[in-house]
């Protein structure tokens, strides 16, 4: 399989009109703050939108926070024959050098980024495991197997409270959302 190809911060605000932006972040995440022009398909929901990313007409450009799961859109589509870049960095980097994001008005409130809910879920559970270890002893391997699953989740790049927290209602598309997308994406490529 190829590496990916990645475009750094000021490569892909460059080339930011040649391309076809695509956010594979929660929707939560998604409406808390996009790159201008980006549609929402969430990595889990990319191999529905195969059929329509691989007919653009211009460059794909794959987004998520950190540049992780847009790597691993670039793969899962280079699979398919269909060529993406990734954004090096994510939506972070390309905040952190001072450039806008947009926020759709009509979002009442922003979403937690899956990093914020991982780690707020993360803490709980340990917090819970510790409380109740008190009563019983046994309960603090609840905050042995987070810790556990901390560890493994930074040596192999994956996380399985991000892929469980990601199924959760406001981190998943409403079909009539996906569906727009992927009508706007037809639109794109005709």
């Amino acid at each position: 399989m190829n590496t990916p190809v990645s475009l750094d911060v000021d490569q892909a605000r460059a080339r930011l009109g040649e391309l076809t932006v695509i956010d594979v972040r929660t929707p939560g995440e998604y409406a808390s703050g996009h790159l201008p022009g980006a549609l929402n398909v969430p990595l889990d929901r990319l191999r529905h939108a195969l059929p329509a990313l691989g007919k653009a007409r211009t460059g794909l450009l794959m987004v998520c926070a950190s540049g992780n799961r847009s790597a691993n859109a670039c793969a899962l589509l280079a699979e398919h024959g269909v060529a993406a870049a990734t954004l090096t960095g994510g939506t972070g980097a390309w905040a952190e050098r001072g450039h806008a994001l947009h926020r759709p008005a009509t979002t009442a409130r922003a979403g937690w980024s899956m990093e914020r809910q991982v780690r707020f879920t993360a803490g709980t559970v340990v917090l819970t495991g510790l409380g109740l270890g008190l009563l019983r002893p046994a309960w603090r391997l609840l905050s042995a197997g987070v810790a556990g699953g901390l560890v493994f989740s930074a040596l192999t790049d994956t996380c399985g409270m991000a892929a469980m927290l990601a199924k959760l209602p406001h981190n998943r598309p409403r079909p009539a959302d996906l569906d727009a997308t992927l009508a706007a994406l037809e639109e794109r490529v005709s």
